[in-house]
């Protein structure tokens, strides 16, 4: 692949969930039946698709995103956190008499551990019927996280026939992710899925099993000991980029986002994972998943070949 020059941003156009999410400090996971104080309370936007899409706006790309939310001060709140980061929520539904997805994180400074409490949106699924078809053909990449499997499905298969480059965020198995492998260009996975669906803790099975499945190329995240991917013949295993991490939110949302920044340059599929792999490590020195988004002017000082200098306008 080649670096791209762009007469404008590219458009990534997102699919999946929306949170608002509490994080805290506590200084180690309590047991049963104790009070545990925690510090450092932080309200942040999340959601992996979400939160992957702040990251490519403020490297410059144009983001859209289609989910949903109920007509809460929580839903307010994550609309707001998205436009505020100058991403198109035309597509970001309210359900009326529901509740928007909202999660509260404990996290351990000490050793990067955090354990998500989380309440899914009780609306109606975002809808296949309710997917924006036009934006999604004009796309360059379409990223998808599988929650509202239906919808994703037939964005997926719109983004196909158009030529549009197709990436997913596999965090769960889930019914319809192995046909949403096959529909996909790029599907990466956490390292629990993989254990699920192969049975075993060895993630070139699971990357062999999907890259059958279609994929040009599948890839497993793995924490602090890095990731594999596949495609082809060719194996890619790099470890993680040393770091004294915080707290792991958001961590695998901007890994995708990493690696979708550097699809839309042109970058060989290894500079597009090492670069994945880096962003993701500076999000981890960070309480929650956006505040150590590594800005524009870092990812250039460090050597990447970015085709733009400036983040798109707001």
């Amino acid at each position: 692949m080649e670096n791209r020059i762009f007469t404008s941003p590219p458009l990534i156009c997102g699919i999946g969930q929306c949170s608002l999410d509490y994080l805290g400090r506590i200084p180690a996971y309590p047991p049963p039946d104790v009070k545990c104080e925690f510090s450092g309370l932080v309200i942040q936007g999340g959601g992996p698709v979400a939160t992957a899409l702040v990251a490519l706006s403020r490297w410059g790309m144009r983001c859209s995103f289609a989910g949903i939310i109920g007509d809460d001060a929580f839903g307010q709140a994550i609309e707001t956190s998205l436009r505020n980061e100058g991403i198109d929520t035309s597509n970001l539904l309210v359900r009326r008499n529901s509740a928007s997805q909202f999660a509260f994180i404990t996290v351990e400074p000490d050793t990067g551990r955090r354990t998500i409490f989380w309440q899914r949106p009780t609306g109606i699924p975002l809808q296949p019927w309710e997917i924006p078809q036009e934006q999604i053909r004009k796309s360059d990449v379409l990223h998808t996280d599988g929650l509202f499997i239906e919808a994703s499905l037939q964005a997926c298969r719109i983004a196909r026939q158009a030529g549009v480059a197709v990436v997913v965020d596999a965090g769960t198995l889930r019914e319809g992710m192995l046909e949403l492998a096959g529909l996909s260009d790029y599907f990466i996975a956490s390292e629990t899925f993989a254990r699920r669906l192969t049975g075993n803790s060895d993630p070139l099975d699971a990357c062999s099993f999907l890259l059958k499945q279609g994929p040009k190329l599948v890839a497993v995240t793995l924490g602090a000991a890095g990731y594999v991917a596949l495609h082809g013949n060719t194996t890619i295993r790099k470890s993680a980029y040393p770091v004294n991490a915080v707290d792991t939110t958001g961590c695998g949302d901007v890994f995708h986002a990493g690696f979708i920044f550097g699809l839309v340059q042109g970058w060989n599929y290894e500079t597009c994972l090492d670069f994945a792999a880096w962003a993701a490590a500076q999000v981890s020195l960070q309480l929650g998943g956006r505040k150590g988004i590594p800005p524009l002017s870092e990812i250039r000082s460090r050597g990447y070949p970015c085709s733009r200098q400036e983040p798109a306008a707001r």
